[in-house]
């Protein structure tokens, strides 16, 4: 996967600006001077670490479309904590049709963030490299 553009890293902060305008961050996911909620989220979670979760999605994004073309959409996961989610779709199908309130089971690699993390990699490699990711939705496996 190619190493995320500047593109991709706006998108993020727009994703930060527009949580906290309309009502603050929940208390899953950190402010952005980085407070305990932030450590707390890090501690728990290792950059880098394949990571399986159940979530309700709380939010679809517009496309990132910056490199490879991801998916993107917010879940709230069991625990309470926010993910953003960010699905290749130049390497896996698209969740045509998903909407805020759907149940979601995702796996893919962790990526620490102050907002909370990002879950990237919800599909296959077709180098080997990374561990293959899915995502599961109305009884179907995106990889």
């Amino acid at each position: 996967m190619k190493r995320a553009g500047i593109g991709a890293w706006i998108a993020l902060l727009v994703v930060g600006l527009v949580v906290a305008l309309q009502g603050g961050f929940p208390s899953s996911v950190a402010a952005p001077d980085g407070g305990p909620a932030a450590s707390q989220q890090k501690s728990r979670h290792r950059d880098g670490t394949q990571l399986t979760t159940n979530g309700v999605v709380v939010r679809v994004l517009a496309d990132d479309r910056d490199g490879s073309r991801h998916q993107r959409f917010i879940i709230r996961v069991d625990g309470g904590e926010t993910l953003l989610i960010a699905h290749n779709i130049d390497l896996a199908p698209r969740l045509n049709g998903l909407v805020a309130g759907e149940r979601v089971r995702v796996s893919g690699e962790f990526a620490w963030n102050p907002q909370g993390g990002t879950l990237h990699w919800t599909h296959h490699d077709p180098r080997g490299r990374h561990v293959p990711g899915y995502i599961e939705w109305r009884g179907r496996r995106y990889q």
